[in-house]
């Protein structure tokens, strides 16, 4: 591990110094000889934060965390049926920022921007400029919450809800809070895990006063991207009251395997985390080579029951975009 790159610098500084350069990160894991499998992309670029560098092994091609980040040519490949919006997400947003799929709750884009760019994401071709809510989006986002009052939950996320100042998250807690039917503010981020300072005490702080339940939904693939240093941010949330869950993806070639997947759900229980999905592939354009043939992945999940307690178990689930819940993998018809 490149354990000189880790710093005690806060989060901001290291979001502003996250590497963007193919050839810097290349260059840092002694890897220049895979200058010829990757390309520089004109869009959804590089962007990797350092302490995420950190937890990868130098000299390692194959490592876990790289292949997540680093842009390969197999991008470029069109494959039918891989397409930039999977999930139709363009087609649910009533209101600038709001995405209203689920019965009871509605999801805001309150940013497009992410400390990381992971080459699966199912939202690299999503249309924020168009989608993002205004300073005047509030009211309205108020006023269609409370014409629905069967929403009781509001999703943060993006881009990456916690990638904004604690100034800006403050004041959506506060804008949330204040509407009286709504029990429970979710957070989908990615940012504890790759960069874990970003769950600084003002935060921590803030979220153990709100009068709503906090539920932060983090997204970890592989037992590596916990370090110890990740393992005692995460606890110091749960410490707060913050109720962790886990998603994660399945991906081909990196936690495909009986291995990888048990150690990944006891290294989320031992930091204060529970996992709660793992997605099958969203067929967006350019992630074709991520994505896990389906029996073979029903037949990990059977092995995953036989191996951990039934609470160490994701839900093996599918996200289709006609569908109001998240789709579990029948696993029965399937076998």
């Amino acid at each position: 591990m490149i354990n000189h790159l880790i710093t005690q610098k806060n989060w901001q500084t290291q979001l502003s110094e996250a590497i963007t350069s193919v050839d810097e990160l290349l260059s840092i894991l002694k890897l220049e000889s895979l200058r010829a499998t990757v390309y520089i992309p004109e869009h959804f670029e590089l962007r990797v934060p350092r302490d995420f560098v950190a937890k990868m092994t130098i000299g390692d091609s194959n490592d876990p965390l790289l292949r997540q980040v680093l842009p390969d040519q197999q991008e470029q490949v069109s494959v039918t049926g891989y397409v930039t919006d999977p999930l139709s997400e363009n087609t649910q947003n009533p209101i600038k920022g709001l995405l209203h799929k689920y019965q009871s709750r509605v999801l805001l884009t309150i940013t497009g921007a992410c400390a990381i760019h992971c080459r699966y994401c199912f939202r690299q071709h999503f249309d924020y400029s168009a989608n993002m809510p205004t300073a005047d989006a509030k009211e309205h986002i108020i006023h269609y919450i409370s014409e629905h009052p069967e929403i009781n939950e509001v999703i943060l996320s993006g881009g990456d809800p916690l990638n904004v100042t604690n100034r800006r998250l403050f004041a959506w807690l506060d804008t949330l809070e204040s509407i009286p039917q709504l029990t429970t503010i979710r957070l989908h981020t990615r940012l504890p895990v790759v960069m874990p300072a970003r769950l600084d005490t003002d935060l921590l702080e803030r979220l153990s006063q709100s009068r709503c339940r906090i539920v932060m939904v983090i997204h970890c693939n592989h037992a590596n991207e916990i370090d110890a240093t990740t393992a005692e941010y995460l606890q110091r949330a749960r410490a707060a009251g913050v109720t962790l869950l886990n998603q994660a993806v399945l991906l081909k070639g990196i936690n495909d395997d009986v291995e990888t997947q048990v150690q990944l759900s006891e290294h989320l229980f031992a930091s204060g985390v529970l996992p709660y999905y793992l997605h099958v592939l969203d067929k967006v354009a350019g992630a074709a080579h991520f994505d896990h043939d389906l029996q073979a992945s029903i037949r990990l999940y059977w092995s995953l029951l036989a191996q951990l307690p039934g609470y160490l178990v994701p839900k093996l689930v599918r996200e289709l975009p006609d569908k109001p819940f998240k789709m579990p993998i029948d696993i029965y018809n399937n076998a």
